[in-house]
């Protein structure tokens, strides 16, 4: 059984198509990259998966429930965690205020020690008590990430993760990550950094003009002359 499966999915805005019949299915403990140009359609995906736009043709499936137009909040709860490109935290709460802050519709009762442990993988430990605003960057990202492994999500959809992180906290991203695939999570993951994806993802999505262009492995994407078409325009 597939965690996601995405079937002719298309959005429009206007007279631009964003994304267009998109067809895609993710197994468990998978880690997929989704790569691009700007402008390509990854984060408008991501947004129909999530809930934030409801598709206006074809279907989505969660572990082979129908989750096409359902609200955010209803796939949040159902197992679906997201991060987003620039994080969105509680500023004045502490890094621990804000993992428990992400557990409250959760097992309130086990969140303290939940959180305790999160704060170790992500090796947050040190900022337990520091308010969200005063965290560099990174540690926001991190932080970001670990409210949504508060919720023990299925599938974990990241934007840009490790964009503008300093090497060592993107290595306990990239650590953390590993980890929880190893436990059964599964990752869907838009990324610009090629290194990142070619290390960490067992499949690559190229998108284009809202199109899949190209599937594979990072050798097997890295020779497809769509990818490169994609990249460097028409004609190439």
């Amino acid at each position: 059984m597939s965690v996601l499966e995405l079937d002719q999915v298309s959005r429009a805005f206007g007279g631009i198509q964003a994304v267009d019949g998109v067809s895609l299915t993710v197994a468990p403990g998978e880690i997929v990259g989704i790569i691009g140009p700007n402008g390509s359609g990854k984060s408008t995906l991501f947004n129909l998966i999530t809930g934030v736009y409801r598709p206006d043709t074809g279907r989505i499936l969660f572990q082979s429930q129908d989750i096409t137009g359902w609200r955010p909040y209803r796939i949040a709860r159902l197992g679906v965690g997201r991060t987003f490109q620039i994080p969105t935290l509680f500023q004045h709460l502490t890094a621990y205020e804000n993992l428990l802050a992400a557990a409250v519709e959760g097992d309130w009762r086990g969140a303290p020690r939940r959180a305790d442990e999160v704060l170790h993988l992500l090796t947050l430990d040190h900022v337990r008590d520091e308010r969200a605003d005063n965290l560099s960057g990174g540690q926001q990202k991190l932080l970001e990430l670990g409210r949504v492994l508060m919720r023990d999500p299925r599938l974990i959809l990241l934007d840009e993760v490790t964009a503008g992180v300093h090497p060592r906290l993107r290595e306990v991203i990239l650590s953390a990550v590993r980890e929880l695939r190893d436990a059964g999570t599964t990752f869907l993951v838009i990324e610009h950094d090629m290194e990142l994806v070619r290390t960490i993802c067992d499949r690559i999505v190229v998108m284009d003009f809202g199109q899949v262009v190209a599937t594979g492995t990072f050798d097997e994407i890295a020779a497809d002359p769509h990818v490169m078409e994609a990249y460097l325009g028409r004609g190439v």
